[in-house]
């Protein structure tokens, strides 16, 4: 029960990575005020979640939104000890084809979001000696075709948080997590596309990854509340990759060994 009596908002916890952060932060003891874009999807999940949850909905593409959700949370928690800036944004394409309606749509959720939901509640988090887990990418460390503006939001992700660090201790803690291909709605719908199947997207990708799958959420929530707990008191300002190894390289066919004496 690390987080017994702490108070604790994640953003897009609605679903994937989020949801799952907020599940295990119940199990172990947390209140946990929920964001998700609509007040209906926040419900929605809320009522499946239970337990001791309060419902933050919001959008936090925009100043204002973040705002909002961040004065919902402390109202209603009493104050704030961890915050987990999960929303995300994905999508893109070839340069060529890119508008600005897209850059705005991808940086303003995944960058903006992230500033600015910290910056409302960075107060309540300095009273409480609390911490902040920014969830980036493995793609804020290694490029993808047609990812051009994702990667950049989420390196802009990783390059905060190192910037946060620095600038919020020793008060503050600040880390990011690099998920990299985790079952979630967004894998399984670029799956769908690449592959058409799930399972035909997931063999392929598997292959390229040295641990030989796709993650589960609940995977990434056990990295989220680690960075979020006491038993990383001393650990700030790192990208912490829980990517099955994607980034680490490619992985070689794996060879047989010969009997002795064969040729």
């Amino acid at each position: 029960m690390r987080f017994e009596g702490k108070k604790v908002l994640v953003t897009g916890g609605t679903r994937g990575i989020g949801r799952a952060a907020v599940e295990q932060f119940l199990a172990e003891g947390a209140t946990v005020a929920v964001n998700g874009r609509s007040a209906e999807s926040v419900a929605a999940a809320l009522a499946q979640i239970g337990g001791a949850t309060l419902a933050a909905p919001g959008d936090t593409s925009t100043a204002s939104g973040c705002r909002a959700i961040v004065e919902t949370a402390l109202e209603g928690l009493g104050g704030l000890d961890v915050l987990v800036n999960n929303a995300g944004s994905g999508g893109g394409g070839a340069v060529e084809d890119l508008d600005e309606d897209i850059w705005d749509q991808i940086i303003d959720t995944n960058l903006k979001g992230t500033f600015f939901c910290t910056k409302h509640a960075l107060e309540a988090l300095k009273q409480a000696a609390g911490a902040i887990v920014n969830i980036a990418s493995v793609r804020a460390v290694q490029g993808a075709h047609g990812a051009s503006i994702y990667c950049a939001s989420k390196g802009g992700v990783v390059a905060m948080t190192k910037a946060w660090a620095i600038e919020f201790a020793p008060d503050v803690r600040v880390n990011a997590v690099l998920p990299g291909a985790i079952d979630t709605d967004m894998l399984q719908a670029l799956a769908v596309r690449s592959a058409g199947s799930v399972d035909a997207g997931y063999e392929a990708l598997s292959d390229r990854i040295v641990m030989g799958r796709v993650a589960r959420p609940r995977e990434m929530a056990d990295v989220i509340c680690y960075l979020a707990s006491e038993q990383a008191s001393y650990v700030t300002g790192i990208a912490m990759l829980a990517d099955g190894g994607l980034a680490a390289g490619t992985p070689g066919v794996k060879q047989t060994a010969k009997p002795k004496g064969a040729s």
